[in-house]
């Protein structure tokens, strides 16, 4: 009900403008009783539009380019881009080229990079092909590091921690300020504990690619009751598929502060049916649905993201302040940069979204600057 004053980028406390400066707005727009939320961000998005993030192409930044300008409509001003278990040559070559950088009109900002795998478990691989799969040898961290190439621009690393020497694996990421992520894995309730008492802070896609619940060791999924002290995120893949609807709303009531809302999105996102990549394998788009060709395997998925939010509000019946959150102040209290990004307070970055009541994007904007439009025509 309230206006939101933005200047140089930034939200602007207005008390400043009007009583120490007096001034007032030099632009007005009426937002015609949009809903304004932060813009969303997606840490966990493989691609999308027929780009691969797991393909090491030349026009590489022509890709990501392409995908960090068709996600403003989307509502998605930052994001990470998600590269699937990879062979080290596709990371050498893949990784130099991705550029932490602020969004705009030429699209979202980049927070750095999602690396999952292959540092995984082989029963719970789910659509990462086992060939490329690695363990920890002696000198874990250095092993990792020779994998990856560089950790310059990464900002999360899943990996599935029953693996030998991955506590100190763990430890070496945490004190990077990389966020580390339990996923892909058949871990038990004590060795995932561990993880998070030497630094892990998220699940991959909670519930997909992990033992499922079971009353007497619950495995990873355990971690979201986990005494008050540690904070575990939880990323989830609300696309009406990968979660039943009553899996997501348990998830939610044992910890809905934890839930941040992901795509996972594949190449195959806002193309038609058929064909499409997802790193080294092959992917079938069927409806909703995408496997691994020839199989019944789910890999990735096709939902955008506002589509996840409208989803997640519709299956919780949460408030729409809650479904938003999920996908906007989570994501940033996970990364750490919760003052900059994710919210509406005074000072953090003008990233906003216009919404209607059926929480569909109407505009989006980053830095105070509108990015995104639906026009007139609805298109």
């Amino acid at each position: 009900r309230e206006d939101l004053w933005v200047r140089e980028g930034k939200i602007l406390n207005p008390e400043k403008l009007f009583f120490d400066e007096k001034g007032s707005a030099d632009v007005q727009l009426d937002c015609k009783d949009s809903i304004i939320a932060p813009g969303f961000i997606d840490v966990q998005i493989n691609g999308g539009f027929g780009v691969d993030f797991s393909l090491a192409t030349d026009d590489f930044k022509s890709g990501i380019d392409l995908v960090s300008q068709k996600i403003l409509s989307h509502g998605v001003t930052s994001f990470c881009p998600t590269l699937v278990t990879s062979p080290p040559s596709v990371y050498h070559q893949v990784l130099p080229q991705i550029s932490i950088r602020n969004g705009g009109v030429h699209g979202a900002g980049i927070l750095g990079a999602h690396l999952e795998g292959p540092f995984i478990s082989k029963e719970k691989k789910g659509a990462h092909p086992e060939h490329c799969l690695r363990t920890f040898e002696e000198g874990a961290f250095q092993d990792l590091l020779a994998t990856y190439g560089s950790l310059d621009c990464v900002r999360i690393v899943t990996l599935a921690p029953e693996m030998k020497r991955s506590s100190e694996v763990i430890r070496e990421l945490t004190k990077r300020g990389i966020c580390v992520s339990l996923g892909h894995s058949v871990a038990n309730l004590s060795q995932a504990e561990e993880a998070v008492q030497h630094g892990a802070t998220f699940i991959t896609h909670l519930f997909n690619a992990m033992l499922p619940f079971h009353h007497r060791d619950p495995g990873i999924v355990g971690l979201l009751t986990i005494p008050a002290g540690r904070r575990v995120f939880y990323g989830m893949i609300s696309d009406g598929i990968h979660t039943n609807p009553a899996a997501l709303r348990i998830a939610h009531r044992a910890h809905p502060k934890g839930l941040v809302l992901v795509t996972d999105a594949i190449a195959g996102m806002g193309l038609a049916p058929g064909r499409h990549t997802l790193g080294q394998q092959v992917i079938e788009i069927d409806g909703l649905n995408t496997y691994i060709a020839g199989t019944k395997t789910l890999s990735g998925s096709v939902a955008t993201m506002d589509t996840c939010v409208r989803h997640f509000q519709e299956a919780t019946g949460c408030s729409v302040e809650t479904a938003l959150e999920a996908a906007s102040l989570h994501p940033a209290q996970l990364l750490g940069i919760e003052h900059k990004k994710g919210t509406l307070n005074y000072d953090s970055d003008a990233d906003f979204l216009m919404l209607n009541d059926g929480l569909y994007v109407q505009a989006t904007y980053i830095a105070g600057e509108e990015v995104w439009r639906q026009d007139a025509l609805g298109m």
